[in-house]
């Protein structure tokens, strides 16, 4: 480590006294200060929202990696909120730029400490994105530990999740379904910690952050309450050290090659329809541009091999126990889809990473061979009604729906095409 690292030149020499003064007021030792990284441990804990709920334990597991790798952990929050709990309401208006919000946060606490380093320790939607960018943006040594997927939920026999759930909102207004019924699927759907169980946005996110080279292997998969998601966040911890004595950043990880293997991911995975607003917005942070062009040019050469929900029957645990990222990243570098030379967090390549790592449940991933859909699970679509183009997770859509002719009904906002479809204005799609 011949490079000065940033926070000798916050708090080393006589010069500096003042701030070493603060630091002993924490507790820090003389012997550390300036002599050891001080990597910044960045937790999206609160007690609002389920995928960071849990995230207290993942932090302590991080600082004691950092400690273990010779490092000084300061632990620092961030504000998350779930999109969940948003949707529907006027509320869905404060997610999207939560995002900058943290992004500007993290980037201020890290420029006015002195950081040399971060673990990241995000889990839902605009949190994974908002971290990310920062970490690009500040391009000091970074890497992200998720708080993982929760369980899948069960009813009556039957899987159920957040997606579930929302369905059951038609079964009670066509009465289906009783007041009674309602609450013990509420009950049920969402049973534990962890970002929600199907193939949305934080789970997507929480994938391709290991396509994207800044999370360790399984990071995207690995369920919430598992010991190995306590150990993912140790080793991320003491990793972040050794990528400061190596001098490794961000930007010399997540290069435009890198950004084109996460999008041949997110079609292969068919991930949220919200990846095309976020993985353009991180690689903006590195000066690079992604247009809605180059995903739909990706997803036409690239096959479908997963159905997580809301896209079928099968959920992150499903995909987890399946072989995870790597497995599938293996399948698609039969067909030589992806750059595997790049390199992970981890110092070890793509290849390297995924080299062995064969598929064990053809149903939940299937054989490049006989993937579900020739092309991506995302479909770029352009018309009179959205001539600058719009997105549809195609691996959702029943065949019966591909095709439709008749009047296009068009809402102005999410309030309104609830209620619309609620008081009848839109015909059920059998």
């Amino acid at each position: 480590m011949s490079k000065k690292m940033n926070s000798q030149k916050v708090y080393q020499g006589p010069e500096r006294i003042e701030a070493r003064s603060l630091l002993y007021a924490t507790g820090k030792l003389e012997k550390d200060i300036g002599k050891k990284p001080l990597i910044g441990v960045v937790n999206s804990f609160n007690e609002i929202v389920p995928g960071h709920f849990h995230l207290r334990s993942l932090a302590d597991a991080a600082k004691l990696g950092v400690a273990a790798g010779g490092g000084i952990p300061v632990e620092f929050p961030s504000i998350a909120m779930c999109d969940g709990i948003a949707m529907s309401h006027a509320g869905m208006h404060y997610p999207l730029a939560s995002r900058e919000l943290i992004a500007d946060s993290i980037e201020a606490m890290a420029k006015a400490h002195g950081l040399d380093g971060l673990v990241l320790i995000p889990n839902c939607d605009k949190i994974v994105p908002g971290m990310t960018m920062a970490a690009l943006r500040l391009n000091i040594p970074s890497i992200i530990v998720s708080g993982g997927p929760m369980a899948t939920g069960h009813y009556k026999d039957e899987v159920a999740d957040y997606s579930t759930c929302i369905e059951q909102v038609a079964a009670y207004k066509l009465g289906e379904k009783s007041e009674e019924e309602m609450e013990e699927y509420a009950h049920a759907a969402c049973p534990s910690c962890g970002s929600c169980a199907g193939m949305f946005t934080a789970n997507s996110m929480n994938c391709l952050s290991e396509v994207l080279g800044l999370a360790l292997p399984y990071n995207g998969t690995i369920p919430s309450y598992y010991g190995d998601r306590i150990a993912l966040a140790k080793i991320a911890g003491e990793r972040s050290v050794a990528l400061v004595k190596e001098d490794i950043k961000p930007r010399d990880i997540v290069t435009e090659e890198a950004f084109k293997n996460a999008i041949v991911v997110d079609m292969a995975i068919a991930g949220s329809t919200n990846t095309t607003l976020h993985l353009p917005a991180i690689a903006h942070e590195c000066g690079l541009e992604l247009s809605l062009e180059k995903f739909d040019e990706i997803s036409k050469n690239t096959p479908n091999l997963c159905h997580i929900s809301p896209s079928g029957d099968k959920f992150m645990f499903d995909l987890h126990m399946a072989g995870g990222i790597p497995a599938v990243m293996h399948e698609l570098d039969k067909k030589s889809l992806l750059n595997t030379s790049l390199k992970n967090i981890n110092g070890k390549t793509i290849k390297e990473n995924i080299e062995g790592k064969e598929t064990r449940d053809h149903d939940v991933i299937r054989p490049i061979e006989n993937p579900f859909n020739d092309q991506g699970g995302i479909a770029v679509l352009k018309g009179n009604i959205a001539p600058g183009g719009c997105v549809v997770k195609s691996a959702a859509v029943r065949p019966e729906m591909m095709k439709h002719k008749g009047e296009a009904v068009v809402f102005n906002s999410m309030e309104a095409a609830t209620e619309g479809i609620f008081d009848g204005k839109v015909k059920k799609v059998m």
